[in-house]
């Protein structure tokens, strides 16, 4: 596959164009791999010391080095896509993930799909129900990380507040704990943590990069914020028989 030229010209002959911001991660990998395998354009964004981990891909993708919130970096990398993969991580105290999930809203195409990663902590309704540990846990760890200005959670959930409010064609893919792992194939979703079926809190990271990029064409994920867990868990395989169209409603 030919790569995407730097003046950001689609090539003939290949199908949707692409960008992974937070390409480099492993999430953000496992997101440019899928979308290589169904023949897109991809280009990826990542902090300029972290394009090494991208050398796998050389010569298949353009890569534009940058921080993610970077909003003349977001414009040119976003310019014509069809779709955006947007990886939120919360880093350091100064409005991150809020930054970056502005300018991709900002400079996307009208009519772009917009595909965010976070964690189960975002909610959209209020209607999530975490258990005790889930919430002595989150909130210790975000005062701490705040603290140590390593990680700023609330930045996360404003970033997705933005997301929410946008008349944009977004999808926000909440994600479960995470593991490394041979596919399960696609997880299963519900729209509240709390059912049942996301009991096991468990996703392969290769799964969730695997729903996000399938996310671009099921219009009936539009407008929603799917939590996610593993198809082979005990807990989706014990919920399999409510699960329609790949996830519980």
């Amino acid at each position: 596959m030919e790569p995407i030229g730097v003046d950001g010209t689609r090539k003939p002959g290949t199908g949707k164009r692409v960008c992974v911001v937070g390409a480099s991660g492993k999430l953000g990998r496992h997101l440019v791999r899928h979308a290589l395998e169904r023949g897109y354009e991809v280009v990826g964004v990542c902090r300029e010391q972290s394009v090494p981990k991208l050398a796998e891909f050389e010569g298949r993708i353009t890569v534009l080095p940058g921080a993610t919130d970077d909003r003349a970096v977001i414009a040119r990398a976003v310019d014509g896509c069809d779709a955006v993969f947007t990886v939120l991580v919360p880093w350091g105290v100064h409005h991150y993930a809020s930054g970056t999930a502005q300018a991709v809203l900002d400079h996307a195409r009208p009519g772009a799909r917009l595909v965010f990663s976070c964690g189960w902590h975002i909610t959209r309704d209020g209607r999530d129900v975490y258990t005790r540990k889930f919430k002595v846990y989150a909130a210790v760890f975000g005062r701490l990380a705040k603290l140590a200005r390593v990680v700023d959670v609330g930045d996360q959930v404003e970033a997705c507040r933005r997301v929410f409010a946008s008349d944009t064609r977004w999808t926000v893919v909440r994600g479960s704990d995470l593991e490394d792992g041979e596919s399960q194939g696609l997880p299963v979703w519900s729209r509240h943590v709390g059912d049942p079926v996301l009991a096991s809190n468990l996703t392969r990271r290769v799964d969730y990069a695997r729903f996000m990029v399938e996310a671009v064409d099921d219009d009936a994920l539009v407008h929603e914020a799917p939590a996610i867990v593993g198809r082979l868990t005990p807990s989706a395989l014990a919920h399999a028989g409510q699960a329609q169209g790949g996830g519980a409603r």
